[in-house]
């Protein structure tokens, strides 16, 4: 893989906020890498493009985002995965709707796949030319759900054992070229892709509800005040932040009411009115199946005086 490619690739990662970065040959044009981030909702990337050669994301924890040259948004959950030629993302917008993101990708030079594909691959159909035509034909993206089989090929290549975990990632990155060539993607559970417009007053009604904790909203009064269909607004914000809106925005309120225990002098009644529980009781049953404890307990396990 080119000089290039990897100065790309450290580009992406050093603009991504607090992040580790890993890349690996496994064999001559096929390179994976793994790449964490957190602390950052969202960061632009600018390179020049590449699009002859594939990168293949898989999601193994949080949430990642970007918006496409078509002007949609799409989104990668755990076990989720992508492939795109490297031209697609030259201009992009990458966000972590969390502030989290764990994954790999997988970077393969498709004309060297092609001329000098590794050794178990020599007489199959696994080309660079099939890869393009299959997955990025005229610049698209392809988002897939993955099934059993693929989290099982990029599972090895993270949960194997260390001391054989070099052997596992040569193995499986050929195994999952073999099911890529294979794939029935018609079949397959493709991500729903997102105009940017929709997607943004999505962000517009989670800063809202995490902005006022304390406030009750409805989903029938967030849609009429955004104009947008109730079930199109549990959709997409289920695609987006990975859950519920009411589970989500029950995390923001528990993680604040945690925060003022071990920070404030507020009274538990008093917490649980400033993160949106009128009965205290209710609010002590949420927290304690949320931390395993009641809010008292928590106080005095996790003071922090001043």
């Amino acid at each position: 893989m080119s000089s290039k490619h990897h100065e790309i690739i450290s580009s992406i990662h050093n603009n991504a906020g607090e992040s580790r970065t890993e890349i690996l040959q496994l064999y001559p044009g096929l390179e994976l890498s793994f790449f964490s981030a957190s602390g950052k909702d969202s960061f632009h990337v600018c390179h020049e493009p590449l699009p002859r050669i594939l990168e293949i994301n898989y999601c193994i924890s949080g949430r990642i985002g970007w918006n496409m040259s078509n002007g949609n948004r799409i989104y990668l959950g755990p076990g989720d995965f992508s492939l795109n030629t490297m031209d697609v993302c030259g201009n992009s917008t990458i966000t972590l709707p969390n502030k989290n993101y764990e994954g790999l990708a997988v970077y393969i030079d498709l004309e060297q796949l092609t001329a000098n594909p590794p050794t178990p691959l020599a007489g199959t159909n696994v080309t660079g030319e099939l890869l393009l035509e299959k997955y990025c034909k005229d610049g698209v993206c392809t988002a897939l759900a993955g099934n059993e089989t693929i989290q099982q090929i990029f599972g090895a290549m993270y949960r194997s054992p260390k001391e054989i975990q070099p052997a596992y990632q040569k193995i499986k990155v050929l195994e999952l070229l073999l099911v890529l060539s294979q794939l029935e993607i018609g079949r397959e559970k493709h991500m729903t892709e997102y105009r940017s417009e929709q997607v943004e007053i999505i962000r517009q009604i989670h800063d809202q509800l995490t902005g006022n904790l304390e406030q009750r909203c409805s989903i029938e009064s967030l849609s009429k005040q955004y104009l947008m269909n109730p079930t199109t607004l549990k959709s997409m914000f289920k695609t987006i932040y990975g859950t519920s809106i009411a589970a989500h925005i029950r995390e923001h309120r528990m993680a604040y009411a945690a925060q003022l225990l071990q920070l404030s002098n507020l009274s538990i009644s008093e917490i649980s009115q400033k993160v949106g529980y009128d009965s205290q009781s209710r609010f002590s049953s949420v927290f304690k199946n949320q931390f395993h404890v009641l809010p008292r307990e928590y106080r005095r396990n996790h003071r922090k005086d001043g």
